[in-house]
């Protein structure tokens, strides 16, 4: 088997701080994002139950339109 191959330690920095400076990047963009998605998700709820009642009016309505004496 080969030995492990000696790597740099300034390559080795560099890495590591990638990967530091990526986490916080990232844990920045969530806080950022986070309740931009939570207000989407209440505005997609409500326009859900409206629509929903809509469908429920519209279908009551063809019920009743559909119910006649001429069966």
């Amino acid at each position: 088997m080969v030995p492990p191959v000696q790597v740099f330690p300034l390559i080795k920095t560099a890495r590591w701080s990638a990967l530091l400076i990526g986490f916080i990047y990232g844990k920045q963009r969530y806080d950022y994002l986070k309740p931009i998605a939570a207000e989407e998700r209440r505005i997609e709820e409500e326009e859900k139950k409206l629509r929903e009642e809509q469908e429920r009016i519209y279908k009551q309505l063809s019920e009743a339109n559909s119910d006649t004496i001429l069966k």
